[in-house]
């Protein structure tokens, strides 16, 4: 591109991040977005969406979430690919007090999301005895203005 005189923008890198992070080539990914900022170029939710996507698929339950806290750090809010990936993951690897913060910003930033994601959240949070966590998940499921989401505590 350089060549040719055409400025990449943040959609170009966002290509190449996706690339690296699908070749599991997370150091080089990490560094990209790096250079990326040092370039003066944004990154947006979907290019954090790719690291985290890639920190999850490696397992990497520490750096999924602080490339999701890079999200609101960058001024973005998360969407529901983040949600998507990152809920399951944290269930999954026992952490369902993140999981719980993480479903209450989907209530205040007005996501659109899968019941059936939130009602893993709520069966997790179960399963770990929150279960006032858990009901406030239904409870806010129930009362959200935004979007009904009929959740149940698997006791129902």
């Amino acid at each position: 591109m350089d060549k040719k005189n055409v400025v990449p923008d943040i959609r170009s890198y966002n290509a190449k991040l996706q690339g690296l992070a699908a070749e599991k080539k997370l150091k080089e990914a990490v560094v990209l977005l790096e250079e990326v900022r040092n370039k003066g170029v944004k990154p947006d939710v979907f290019s954090f969406n790719a690291l985290i996507k890639a920190f999850v698929n490696e397992g990497n339950l520490e750096e999924a979430k602080r490339w999701y806290s890079e999200i609101t750090n960058s001024g973005y809010d998360p969407d529901k690919k983040t949600f998507t990936t990152l809920l399951p993951f944290l269930c999954e690897r026992g952490d369902v007090n993140t999981a719980f913060e993480v479903c209450k910003e989907i209530f205040t930033g007005q996501c659109l999301v899968d019941t059936a994601l939130l009602q893993i959240v709520v069966d997790s949070l179960v399963k770990e005895s929150k279960m006032a966590e858990a009901n406030n998940i239904v409870q806010l499921g129930k009362t959200n203005r935004y979007c009904r989401y009929k959740l149940k505590l698997p006791s129902d």
